[in-house]
Parts: structure tokens; C-alpha cells; sequence
């Protein structure tokens, strides 16, 4: 081999050896800690309300709501008022401002059960203990977990009024577009069965009805935000 074609050999090598420790350094400082998005977590539970419900007449156990009464006060003292029945007859509709007795009028599988109209039962009516619609107060809470408590708007924002649903899958399209105002802590078989007795086209096939509702007491731990992952009782 000729003298000059060594020479550009070793010429080439040096250069590539030049680039690559010129371009590849190993990184001496401390890498920087990784950006990680917040734990999602659920406001805090500031009054707990039960509702027992019957199916044609039966018996078939109490749902148990936790209410997010720090960011939707007026939601949720419209429902543990409703609850209650403590507000007499609502100056509109001449109805007891009243939950018992009232009907879950709409119930559509894997996707939500619908009540709270006091007035008709049929989902046409409702009227709140304010008297009237009241506005939107926080979307700060997500459809990002099932059985999450929601206020029934008349299609429009600003527009709540006395019925309530409870999602029974996640349901992020709604984000945006209806109050989650609370959730529910106990009672998946009985929401189980309600939903069963639903169908596509929201129409059950059993009378379902809310018995008796009231007030309870807050347990301990419900002043402390629960993650979105925390599992229902059953």
C-alpha cells in the first residue's frame, strides 16, 4: 500500500474520532427531575345525603352521595334541600320541593340514570328551592370516573335546575357541559340494578322510586380529597 493513501487513512480516522467526541459528550451535571402531570384527585366531601330506592314497590337498598360542596354551594345545598324535603312547596309548580317519592324517569345502560323531577316525573319538570335555574359553578371536576353526581341543565349552560344524574361509565364528552356537583360513595349494587332495568331509549321497565332520602353524618376521611381512582363500595 502506498505512503499517502496510509496517510489519508489515519487523516479520516482522526477526523471522525474529532466529531464524535465533539458531538457526544457524556453529560457530567444532574439531569433535571422528569415533568410529571398532577395526581387527578377529587374535591373534598363536605356533606353526605342518602337516597333508598324501591323498584314497583320493593326494597332494593340506599345509594350513598357525597356532595363537592366547596366548589358548587348552591348545587349542593339545593340537593341536600331536596333531600330533606325541608323548603315546603315550591311557589311555580305548587309541589312539595321534595325528593321522596320522586322517580328515576330515565335510565339508559352504560351511560347514566336520570331523577330529580319533583313536578311531572317524566323529566319535564323541576324547579329548585332558589325558585328558579341557577348558574354553572365550577367545571373543575371531570367525567374522567363512573358514578359521578351531575346537574341536568335545560340544554344550555346556566340553566340547572332539580334533576340530577348519575353517570355510570366515564363520560369526558360531557366535560364542559354539565356541573359535577358530587359522587356516589356507597351502593353499586343497587345502582347495578337500576341500571339493568333500563333501556337504549331511556324508559324503564320497572317503576323506580326514590323512597326516602335524607341527610348523614361525614365519616372521617371525607375532608381529605380522594384520588379519581378511589374504588366504590359496594
Amino acid at each position: 500500500m502506498r505512503p499517502y493513501c496510509i496517510s489519508s487513512v489515519l487523516l479520516l480516522l482522526a477526523s471522525c474520532v474529532s466529531m464524535t467526541s465533539a458531538t457526544y459528550k457524556v453529560p457530567l451535571e444532574k439531569a433535571a427531575e422528569p415533568k410529571m402531570d398532577p395526581i387527578p384527585m377529587l374535591p373534598a366531601i363536605t356533606q353526605r345525603v342518602f337516597m333508598d330506592i324501591e323498584v314497583d314497590g320493593k326494597s332494593i337498598g340506599r345509594i350513598v352521595f357525597g356532595l363537592f360542596g366547596g366548589i358548587a354551594p348552591k348545587a349542593a345545598e339545593n340537593f341536600i334541600a331536596m333531600c330533606l324535603c325541608d323548603h315546603g312547596v315550591g311557589k311555580q309548580s305548587g309541589k312539595q320541593l321534595c325528593y321522596k317519592h320522586s322517580k328515576i324517569h330515565r335510565v339508559i345502560p352504560n351511560f347514566a340514570f336520570q331523577g330529580g323531577d319533583h313536578v311531572h316525573g317524566d323529566g319535564t319538570g323541576m324547579e329548585t328551592i332558589y325558585g328558579e335555574l341557577f348558574q354553572d359553578e365550577s367545571f373543575e371536576v371531570k367525567h374522567n370516573r363512573r358514578y359521578m353526581l351531575n346537574a341536568v341543565n335545560a340544554g344550555k349552560k346556566n340553566t340547572n335546575g332539580s334533576q340530577w344524574f348519575v353517570s355510570t361509565v366515564k363520560t369526558q364528552w360531557l366535560d364542559g357541559k354539565y356541573v359535577i356537583f358530587g359522587m356516589v360513595l356507597e351502593g353499586m349494587r343497587v345502582m347495578n340494578k337500576i341500571e339493568s332495568l333500563g333501556s337504549y331509549s331511556g324508559i324503564p321497565s320497572a317503576e323506580i322510586v326514590v323512597a326516602n332520602s335524607g341527610s348523614l353524618p361525614a365519616k372521617d376521611g371525607d375532608e381529605t380529597p380522594r384520588l379519581v381512582s378511589w374504588k366504590l363500595k359496594k
